[in-house]
């Protein structure tokens, strides 16, 4: 079954949620444990994320620094087909345009497809941290919309150069991203939701959103949305917050605003065990609200705190 078929029949609320590749060397022990306590609230889909590669440099001391290494996390398209095997749940790796050309991309769908998994989410990708004009790969995509477009001629049988393929295989089912709080990039919301609707008109199945913390948000969003035609599925992201650390880098690294009264509440914490403790609080009464609204989903992103999500789950499934 596709995502889009488990989200459109789905009697209740769907749970799903996103896991990182781990890191070279560090292997899936602990990826397999996690998931392992989450399959216990019978998710959906599981998605998996990629991160292009990143340059690591070396602080010489004296205010210079040296390219000494170039960070990769591999594995996705590995870890998606372990997890689809192991547990038989559909799984949705991410396909992103920075840091790969059109012929990567096609490779990764070639594999994706002998691999039984027929499931993606398109997306530009995050742009490098050590440099802030990171530009797709020589020959690839710039946008989501021209990653969409990649794959629907896939899907008809054609390689990017315009070769037809011998046999077809099974065609993907895509959906994207949508920022309830605009992308950092659109210079306002109204130009955002028009990229959105271009890619729903392109074949994108639904959306997911970037992580919010306030639900009006997010209903405005979807109400905009369909206002000018945008009818696919609009999955909310929820994440929990469990660091204090989180109230500058969230906004900072997602561009998303804290509200007053849940800022207000961490700040009265002594420790990051009372931080992730009001944090699971209000994500459960986000997450309930979100469902008596009739959400076809809730789309959790677990890195580094599928303790809390374990916690949420058990409270509103």
């Amino acid at each position: 079954m596709r995502v889009i078929d488990y989200i459109n029949s789905a009697e209740k609320t769907a749970f799903s949620f996103e896991v990182l590749p781990p890191l070279k060397g560090t292997g899936t022990g602990r990826l397999f444990s996690n998931i392992d306590r989450l399959m216990e609230f019978n998710p959906g889909y599981i998605n998996i994320t990629t991160h292009h590669s990143e340059p690591v440099y070396q602080n010489l001391g004296n205010g210079t620094f040296k390219l000494s290494s170039i960070r990769r996390r591999p594995g996705t398209v590995a870890v998606a087909t372990a997890i689809h095997h192991r547990y038989g749940v559909p799984v949705v790796p991410h396909i992103l345009c920075n840091g790969y050309s059109l012929e990567d991309t096609e490779y990764v769908l070639i594999d994706l497809q002998l691999s039984g998994i027929n499931d993606i989410l398109v997306l530009r990708g995050d742009k490098c941290k050590a440099d802030a004009n990171t530009a797709p790969a020589k020959c690839g995509n710039a946008h989501a919309i021209d990653l969409a477009r990649q794959v629907n001629r896939f899907n008809e049988g054609f390689f990017a150069d315009g070769t037809e393929m011998k046999e077809r295989g099974v065609p993907f089912s895509y959906g994207v991203a949508c920022y309830p709080e605009k992308h950092e990039e659109a210079p306002n919301m109204d130009s955002d939701l028009e990229v959105l609707k271009q890619k729903a008109d392109a074949g994108a199945a639904y959306a997911v959103t970037q992580m919010f913390f306030d639900n009006r948000k997010y209903f405005e969003f979807v109400e905009r949305a369909r206002a000018i035609g945008i009818t696919i599925p609009i999955i909310p992201g929820i994440k929990p917050i469990h660091r204090l650390a989180q109230l500058n880098v969230l906004p900072k690294t997602f561009r998303v605003d804290l509200p007053i009264d849940l800022v207000a509440e961490i700040k009265r914490c002594k420790d990051d065990a009372a931080v992730a403790q009001v944090g699971r609080e209000w994500t459960i009464a986000q997450c309930r609200e979100l469902m008596e609204h009739g959400v076809p989903s809730l789309h959790f992103y677990t890195i580094n705190a599928f303790d809390s999500v374990y916690e949420i789950a058990k409270s509103i499934y």
